[in-house]
């Protein structure tokens, strides 16, 4: 075996890889995992041979190494507008929360995406689905519909949001509102291509993608669906809609999905977030077209939106994969939190404990993510020619006890408490909490003077 050009080799290791189709995830009770150049050249169980050396040699005694997390939906601009909204569901939590930020300019917005972008690193999500916050700014909604049509911000503001995810080194794919509320449809669909070229000039292994941040939901617009469609034919770009979510005029939410089934966007490429107000009906048209799901359970509680049928989705054959939402609504970009509250909310919600397994979520939060979002080929488990994401998770520090089922412990037992690092790339990027990163402290300085000069200027809240 060669390996003159091996950075990192990883011993002592409670392997969860999630390769496919391998038992109990790909579990492996002790083994190794050798990092060159950024990808997993070599990975197996015991200690490694003879012959395997590394530039750098970490044992973990024991400790988990698995797959960086995937959130396959975010809104990494929230994080600096955690704990407001609390007594209100969706509508009136956007106006708490994007009350202040609709103010924001292109440098403020940067400072907050990057803040959550780091966030993320350190609590072990190394790929994400991010929806960048739309140049027309949040006016109120009433029965899913805009009732305001702001000025259209500068074209930076959505650039320096690409820029912010870059310099934290998340991988991303990135997704963008058409802002289809000004402007004729070709100036709509040339301000999305602006977006797209800015992203496919950057690294392919940091920049994932480009994707439509789909708005048949509250657009004012009859022919909404149609456009997202050539946006995403000329670009070949995914679509994800925020649909069904809240349960506000939930009639009206779903007789629109017959404008995606219509205008030809059902399909691998499309993609259903939060899709809990659904209908047998409804399910089954999207499941039977190949198109996707993304879950935010612990969004859905701390928003009361309600629980996804995620049971019937999976058994109709959609692919799902499990997202964290918004920092400002889930809090805690936790992604243990997010698997254990979505099981919980399942067996609460249909009284089997079988609908939904630590097994399943792990899936979903890893691989199952990064199959939705059409990225598996480079993340979301641990095989040779991957990149090399990974976190290191101690179930000795702080003590979980006896691992009757090490997969399962991972699941329930363990979490931020005991993730001790996050690697990107077989980088370090974040230790005991505590980023790598030198724009780390800046981000947090910025986000308070930022929001705080923004509260005094506008008087917020009011």
């Amino acid at each position: 075996m060669n390996t003159d050009a091996a950075d990192l080799l990883v011993r002592g290791a409670r392997l969860i890889t999630m390769a496919p189709g391998a038992d109990d995830l790909g579990y492996v009770e002790s083994g190794w995992l050798l990092v060159a150049d950024g990808r997993i050249a070599a990975l197996g169980a015991g200690d490694p041979p003879a012959d395997v050396s590394a530039a750098e040699v970490l044992d973990v005694d024991g400790a988990f190494v698995a797959p960086g997390f995937v959130s396959t939906h975010s809104h990494l601009f929230t994080s600096a507008s955690r704990g407001l909204g609390v007594s209100e569901t969706l509508y009136g939590w956007c106006d708490s929360m994007l009350g202040l930020l609709r103010h924001a300019g292109a440098e403020d917005i940067y400072w907050t995406t990057l803040h959550g972008a780091l966030d993320f690193l350190g609590n072990g999500v190394t790929t994400a689905y991010d929806f960048t916050d739309p140049r027309i700014p949040w006016e109120p909604m009433v029965a899913g519909v805009r009732q305001v049509v702001g000025r259209l911000r500068p074209a930076d503001y959505q650039l320096r949001q690409v820029d912010a995810k870059t310099d934290a080194g998340l991988r991303f794919v990135n997704s963008t509102s058409l802002d289809d509320a000004v402007g004729t449809s070709d100036e709509v669909l040339g301000r999305f291509a602006q977006v797209c070229d800015y992203v496919a000039g950057l690294d392919p292994d940091v920049a994932l993608g480009n994707a439509v941040t789909g708005g048949v939901q509250w657009s004012n617009r009859p022919d909404a669906a149609e456009l997202e469609v050539e946006a995403m034919r000329r670009h070949g770009a995914l679509n994800q809609a925020h649909f069904l979510e809240t349960r506000e005029a939930v009639e009206v939410q779903r007789s629109k999905f017959a404008l995606y089934r219509d205008s030809g966007a059902l399909g691998p490429r499309m993609i259903f977030g939060h899709f809990i107000q659904t209908t047998d009906e409804i399910i089954a048209a999207a499941a039977e077209s190949g198109s996707g799901m993304s879950w935010q359970p612990s969004s859905n509680g701390r928003l009361a939106s309600g629980t996804a049928k995620v049971p019937q989705m999976l058994a109709a054959g959609m692919t799902v994969g499990m997202g964290l939402d918004d920092q400002a609504c889930t809090d805690v970009s936790d992604p243990w939190q997010n698997m254990r509250a979505g099981m919980f909310l399942v067996r609460a919600e249909s009284g089997r404990p079988l609908d939904m397994m630590p097994e399943t979520v792990l899936r979903l939060h890893t691989l199952g993510g990064a199959e939705l979002l059409g990225v598996a080929d480079r993340v979301g488990s641990l095989e040779v020619g991957k990149l090399a994401d990974f976190v290191v998770v101690d179930p000795a520090a702080p003590d979980v006890g006896p691992l009757w089922h090490p997969v399962r412990s991972y699941v329930l037992a363990c979490g931020l408490r005991n993730l001790k690092r996050v690697y990107v790339g077989g980088r370090l990027v974040s230790r005991e909490g505590v980023s790598t990163s030198p724009l780390a402290a800046e981000a947090s300085r910025k986000v308070r003077e930022v929001l705080g000069a923004l509260a005094r200027e506008h008087g917020w809240p009011a």
